[in-house]
């Protein structure tokens, strides 16, 4: 089908760019393969070159597949419109600019190919500077999409995360816990919480000014971020406070992390560029007993960081998850006391 395209290039003029941009085209011609590729070579593309749609079809499947595709609508096995309309079931945030290439030329196809999910439309025989200035288009469409990912994703991000310390925000910390208590009631596992404060924060504003204690709290949110396990949530409560959301915790588990939480901040001081700060932390802890409300969980913990600040600071009292908040005094960190 040589005369499927007309391969003189009103615009030579153009050098080839260096684009890495991946053009998937599925074509059953040999010889139009042929030169469709070559030209998209010398364009500066990476063409990926398919002899039908089910080949198409099974690279569009893999990881990071092509977002520019040149589709012929007459092919064996899936045919281009079969194909566009399957791409646009997909639904991905990955969207694929489609150019749809065809014999038929009446307009009642026309709107056929663009009703299956077809963007652009291309009746061979053609120019091919026309196929290289849909395929710009294509990439401009595709360049708007990628920013408004990125917008929405940073919009998502901000109303989700503390802006301070890169934590999960307390709304969506709240939700993580509600959801992890969820999903271990259906997996008859256990969650744990560990409310953490930092002791004497006020000290640190007054002393050394708000912006180290800004730093105190960036360095501490981090350390705390380091001593849970890779699977466990860390949020900012409010203020000072956060809260680490345990995934399948036993109450081994939630004191081994509760203490190396403790440690981390306890162990070396907190070094900002005018100041060395030495911070430590009071952690009320509790494993959720079965059908326990995450309000009545809440509030055991946040009874334990009560007595954990009220017997000295710089210690792990566990609670019980009961109907009423009852401190399970064998849990206790005596190991956490501060020295003179």
């Amino acid at each position: 089908m040589l005369n499927a395209m007309n391969i003189s290039d009103n615009s030579k003029q153009n050098a080839p760019t260096k684009s890495s941009q991946t053009v998937l085209v599925a074509e059953d011609d040999a010889v139009f393969r042929r030169v469709l590729e070559r030209q998209l070579q010398n364009w500066g593309y990476q063409a990926i070159v398919v002899e039908d749609g089910t080949e198409a079809w099974e690279i569009l499947q893999q990881p990071n597949p092509p977002e520019l595709l040149i589709l012929d609508w007459m092919m064996p096995g899936i045919d281009g419109l079969e194909l566009c309309r399957r791409i646009r079931q997909k639904q991905d945030d990955r969207y694929q600019y489609v150019v749809l290439l065809t014999g038929k030329d009446e307009k009642e196809d026309v709107i056929e190919g663009l009703n299956s999910g077809a963007d652009d439309y291309l009746t061979k025989p053609f120019n091919i500077g026309e196929l290289r200035a849909r395929l710009r288009t294509g990439k401009r469409i595709l360049a708007l999409q990628r920013e408004l990912i990125q917008a929405r994703e940073a919009l998502r991000f901000e109303a989700t995360h503390d802006a301070l310390t890169g934590l999960w925000s307390r709304g969506a910390t709240l939700h993580l816990l509600e959801s992890e208590m969820q999903r271990g009631a259906r997996t008859r596992t256990s969650t744990g919480i560990l409310m953490v404060d930092l002791d004497h924060f006020k000290n640190v504003n007054d002393t050394h000014g708000h912006l180290i204690g800004d730093e105190v709290l960036k360095e501490a949110a981090y350390r705390i971020g380091q001593a849970v396990r890779s699977y466990d949530f860390v949020g900012r409560y409010g203020g000072e406070e956060f809260l680490a959301i345990l995934t399948n915790c036993t109450l081994a588990d939630l004191h081994m992390v509760a203490e190396r939480i403790r440690s981390a901040i306890a162990d070396l001081p907190i070094t900002t560029k005018t100041a060395s700060v030495k911070a430590t932390v009071s952690i009320g802890g509790v494993v959720a007993s079965k059908g326990a409300h995450d309000l009545e969980f809440l509030a055991v913990a946040d009874s334990a960081l009560y007595e954990a600040k009220r017997t000295g600071r710089n210690r792990v009292v566990i609670g019980k998850c009961d109907p009423r908040p009852v401190l399970d005094e064998t849990f206790k960190c005596s190991s956490g006391i501060a020295h003179a």
